[in-house]
């Protein structure tokens, strides 16, 4: 695959992502209006849709054909509706605080505590919602349905994100070792990433099978090398290409990958997981595009 291939998939694929996105969440109760316009600002307000792009991708590498890939973009974007309701809770005062998210002003700054916290919680239920309708709808049967779901749960819960989360705040002000901030950003980061490929694996029909079990290996490595490419962007970048202030890790008092290993180790280890990463890639056919995205993940500057 050239460069100009990739770019073009990359493209169509974020192009038709933000599309649905954009009708993803319906008609709201009347004069509830204000909750829903708030989940549109904080969902429509760019990101590079790597997590249904994930669910798309491995659906089609682990046997779904190419034409046959959107017909489960709800199901796909489900993954960026519990990303986005987890960024508007983390930006709120009682947790990271932070004014600003991918270049606006966060969700709470500009619509209130109240109303961004409802928000959030809107988009996390709406997902599961979305995941039912298409088994009724019979996109999918309503096994695989009850297996999307249970993975989005699992990864968002208290073994996952929230979990993730939680050891986050616990750790702010103090020093903690790196396999303690390996678990942390497993769950905080790693589990959204791990559930966007599983889910794909579920829509293709490999469920607990060696290729399950080679996406589980590719998606955890993947996750971390995410995090720390994160954590060294966080040093090395600026506002206008991240969205959101610099050095607010180092301000805040947290633990990283570049703080526990400095910034050469933290480029060092994110190279070797990234190799790890596509190793792990050679067990999927059709895996040009994915490979391609995998080592552009590593050399992203935002």
């Amino acid at each position: 695959m050239t460069d100009i291939e990739f770019k073009q998939k990359l493209e169509n694929y974020q192009t038709r992502i933000n599309e649905c996105l954009s009708t993803i969440l319906g008609k709201p109760l009347e004069k509830s209006e204000s909750a829903t316009e708030a989940a549109y600002y904080s969902l429509e307000c760019g990101g590079k849709r790597i997590r249904p792009l994930l669910v798309l991708e491995f659906a089609y590498i682990c046997g779904v054909p190419e034409e046959k890939v959107w017909d489960y973009l709800p199901i796909a974007c489900t993954t960026e509706l519990i990303h986005t309701y987890s960024l508007i809770h983390d930006d709120l005062p009682c947790m990271d605080n932070d004014d600003f998210r991918r270049g606006k002003l966060s969700c709470h700054k500009q619509y209130g505590e109240d109303i961004a916290l409802l928000a959030g919680d809107a988009l996390n239920t709406k997902a599961f919602e979305i995941i039912s309708n298409e088994a009724i709808n019979n996109v999918v049967s309503f096994e695989t349905a009850c297996r999307l779901i249970n993975i989005l749960s699992s990864a968002a819960g208290f073994k996952g994100m929230v979990g993730g989360q939680v050891i986050d705040l616990q750790s702010e002000g103090r020093q903690i070792d790196i396999d303690t901030l390996t678990l942390l950003q497993s769950g905080k980061t790693g589990a959204m990433i791990t559930a966007a490929c599983l889910m794909g694996c579920a829509i293709a029909g490999e469920y607990n099978s060696r290729i399950y079990a080679d996406a589980a290996h590719y998606s955890a490595l993947l996750g971390r090398t995410f995090q720390i490419v994160d954590d060294i962007l966080d040093v090395t970048g600026d506002f206008e290409s991240l969205g959101k202030p610099i050095g607010s890790d180092a301000q805040q008092g947290k633990s990283t990958f570049v703080s526990l290993l400095g910034l050469e180790g933290a480029k060092e280890q994110a190279e070797n997981l990234t190799n790890q990463s596509l190793a792990m890639l050679e067990n999927f056919k059709n895996n040009e595009f994915i490979k391609m995205l995998t080592q552009k993940l590593l050399n992203r500057s935002y």
